[in-house]
Parts: C-alpha cells; structure tokens; sequence
C-alpha cells in the first residue's frame, strides 16, 4: 500500500492536474455556464450622451461658484440701496436701485453717499446724501444767492445742484460752521426738499455712519450709470 506521504502528494498532484483531463473540461464549462447565466445586457452610453452630461455638470457648477461669488459679494464687498424721496433730484430718482461700496473708502467732498446714524430721530434711517465738506473745512452758505464756500472758495454746483421756487429750507442754525474731525457735512442734490446737515437734528454726520459711497444705479436697466465725484478729473 502506499503510504500516507505518497497518497497524500498523488492527491494533490490529480487536484492540480485535474484541467488536463475529461473532469477538468467539465468542471470549466460548468463555471462558464454559470457566469454566462449572470451576464445581463446594459446599455452602453453614447459618446453624445456623455458630453452633454459633463457639460451640465460643469454648468451647475458654474452656476453654483457664481451664486456663491455674488452672496460674498453683497455681503461684505457690495450692497443694494433703494432710493426713497426726492432729496436727490434730479441726479437720483426715488425707486431707483444703487450699488454702494465702503471697501477703502474715504469720504471726499463730491461723492454721493449713503449714512444711517441710528440717533437722528425721525432721520434715523439710510439717507442718501452729497458729501459737501470733510472734517476740518469750513462751510458757509448765502442762501439767497445759494452761494455755496467751502475754506473760503466758491463751489460750482451747477452740475448737480436742483432749486425749486415753491419752497425755501435754510438751516436752523447759524453760518459758516467748521466740521468736526471724524464728521462730514452733507445735503441733498435738490436743495428745497431735503434734510441734511444742515437740520440740527440730522447735523454732521459721523465717518462711522457712512455705509459707502454709491458707485452705480443698477436699476432702471435703461438708467444705468457710472457716478463720478464732479470735482475730480
């Protein structure tokens, strides 16, 4: 009898050599069959078809950056300001949309602002105002000539300054003033329908109530404009 060594390598050998023989062909047409049982018939995806799904991928996900880039943008770059009441006649018009902006921004004598001093009273709400005078400078007005001096010099307002004839707002208070270090004095482009600086209620306004200065009118589409400081080339 062979031993249990012998019988065991005769049965290893016959396990590995199984594929030369009758059983082994056997034993691999059944496993094919069995894989071939499994097989299903899927589809296959044109090339069109999977362009036009990357390509809307890469459109949802355009959209989705933009979306995020304008949410950043009117949170801490831009915001929207909604002009409310003829003050700013005829350069503003109420209803109209402005796109304001206090990134770097220094106030200058000229530029269209917009303030919102909590303790103004009635006023305490956003205005949108012309910076007429920085702190430091000196302002005086002949309101019957509606002379306007800034340091003792003649300001041309010609380019935006609005004066109707059914009305006549002053001030309550007596001029030349200087304007406080930190502050600013502001009034309304149409001079007879606006609180300004020169309400003592309103004042000088605080650096630190300007929102920005308004860079654009967004809103009438046909209104668009770029608006620039008349005193700066």
């Amino acid at each position: 009898y062979p031993s249990l060594e012998e019988s065991g390598e005769e049965i290893v050998r016959a396990d590995s050599s199984a594929g030369d023989g009758d059983n082994g062909e056997v034993l691999r047409s059944e496993v094919d069959y069995d894989r071939d049982m499994w097989k299903t018939d899927e589809p296959k995806r044109s090339p069109a078809a999977d362009r036009v799904t990357r390509q809307m991928f890469d459109f949802v996900e355009m959209l989705a950056l933009v979306t995020v880039a304008i949410i950043l943008c009117f949170s801490f770059v831009f915001r929207l300001n909604i002009v409310d009441g003829p003050s700013m006649e005829e350069t503003l018009h109420s209803g109209e949309y402005l796109l304001v902006s206090d990134l770097f921004y220094t106030p200058r004598a000229g530029d269209i602002v917009v303030i919102h001093d909590m303790t103004a009273g009635v006023y305490a709400e956003p205005l949108v105002k012309r910076v007429i005078a920085v702190g430091g400078q000196t302002v005086d007005i002949d309101f019957s000539t509606w002379t306007l001096t800034v340091d003792g010099e003649p300001v041309d307002e010609s380019s935006y300054r609005h004066l109707t004839s059914d009305r006549l707002i002053t001030a309550d208070y007596d001029f030349p003033i200087t304007v406080e270090e930190g502050h600013i004095f502001v009034m309304g482009d149409n001079r007879n329908h606006s609180a300004d600086s020169r309400t003592s209620e309103i004042g000088q306004i605080d650096e630190r109530c300007v929102v920005g200065r308004v860079y654009l009118r967004v809103f009438p589409i046909n209104k668009f404009k770029i608006f620039k400081n008349p005193f700066e080339s």
